[in-house]
């Protein structure tokens, strides 16, 4: 059997969910978002290796899915923000276990206590 979503054909639901979050980049951006309002620079400096066009990208896919929000502000300069969707945030929970498992992998005992790049320094909603 075969799912149809967003023109994009699917054999498997989790292969539907790693096209949405698949990748080095994606599940970043979505754990950096959070609870977070984040503007394009902000992402960019929490998310150490990205280069502007493939933040651009990823930030472009995980909107057309619906996982994210960009909201522009009206003003000289345009200022531009991420939030993370309602449905984006039923992801957060199956990040945390990643970022639980990636601990133990890692040999850190306590992740709860690690702070990753991407969640330091940031503005919350």
């Amino acid at each position: 059997m075969t799912y149809t979503k967003n023109g994009k054909t699917y054999h498997c639901p989790v292969e539907a969910a790693l096209d949405v979050i698949g990748g080095k980049w994606k599940p970043l951006i979505l754990w950096a978002l959070g609870d977070n309002v984040l503007r394009f620079n902000e992402l960019q400096k929490g998310l150490p290796g990205v280069n502007a066009k493939m933040l651009t990208k990823q930030l472009r896919e995980l909107e057309e899915d619906g996982v994210i929000t960009r909201t522009i502000y009206p003003e000289v300069p345009p200022r531009v923000e991420y939030t993370i969707t309602d449905f984006g945030k039923t992801l957060i929970p199956i990040l945390r276990e990643l970022c639980n498992w990636g601990a133990h992998y890692l040999g850190i005992e306590d992740a709860s206590a690690y702070q990753c790049p991407t969640k330091a320094g940031r503005k919350k909603k």
